[in-house]
């Protein structure tokens, strides 16, 4: 039986859940999958990280058992980093948590420690989207065309196709991947038109940061390259990179993410 609480927010009413008790902890999953999508694959353990704490989890409007509406500002990261911000006022935690975000929730996490650092203790971000690309931004144009062509051809075909594709070639062997989208039809587009009319906050911005960051990605994925997790590394004062380069070495990530917010 669920214990989701729900919060009533511009158009969309959002999911999330509070268990356990002790330092505050919160985690938000990437575009596309949802809380329990992430426990699904079996790659990253929320809840082991969140042994003997009081953990905050979420579905990103419009995913898992949040609602939203077909709009593609509502899906951007300043949007998301919104969200967020509202999610822990309601949470009403009483104390800066460490919040721990994939992706997406990578996005929302560093935009929303910008605008409220008193919110924040430390931060990890876990493959961090691709950012700051020059010209048309050619790697963040597959948001859009893939927007355009769900628009064009329907999310069904969409859905089939997408079932069909590899995983990047790091998680081929990992026996759980499972990327089943945990997105209503109606709203796949418009949550991919607003992550790739999106960008990480400027380098400068980042550079006020204050908070203990911890940045882990992975190699031969183009949407999270590992480019962007250097420029973000080099932004963020005082951060910690780790690059992974075997599915082995990803799965020391629940540990080295338990280990950082244990300082």
């Amino acid at each position: 039986m669920s214990n989701d609480h729900y919060l009533a927010r511009d158009g969309a009413r959002i999911a999330y859940e509070i268990t356990g008790a002790g330092t505050p902890l919160g985690y938000g999953h990437g575009v596309l999958l949802s809380r329990a999508a992430v426990r699904r694959m079996a790659l990253f353990d929320i809840d082991a990280v969140a042994a003997d704490r009081r953990l905050l989890t979420y579905d990103q409007r419009g995913h898992g058992h949040s609602t939203g509406r077909p709009v593609a500002a509502d899906y951007t990261f300043d949007s998301v980093a919104d969200d967020l911000l509202a999610l822990v006022d309601a949470a009403d935690l009483g104390e800066p948590l460490d919040f721990m975000g994939s992706s997406l929730g990578a996005a929302a996490a560093l935009g929303a420690a910008l605008r409220a650092p008193e919110k924040f203790r430390r931060l990890a971000l876990l493959i961090p989207p691709v950012a700051w690309e020059g010209g048309d931004a050619p790697v963040r144009r597959w948001y859009l065309d893939t927007a355009d062509a769900i628009d064009a051809e329907g999310a069904a075909a969409w859905r089939r196709g997408w079932a069909n594709a590899e995983p990047i070639p790091l998680l081929a062997e990992h026996k759980g991947f499972d990327l089943t989208p945990d997105i209503d039809d109606e709203l796949v587009s418009s949550a991919l038109r607003g992550v790739g009319q999106s960008d990480l906050p400027d380098p400068a911005r980042l550079a006020t940061l204050p908070h203990p960051t911890l940045i882990l990605t992975w190699d031969t994925d183009p949407l999270h390259p590992v480019e962007t997790a250097e420029r973000l590394h080099e932004a963020v004062p005082n951060s910690e990179l780790h690059v992974s380069r075997s599915l082995a070495d990803v799965l020391t990530w629940t540990g080295r993410v338990r280990d950082f917010f244990a300082g």
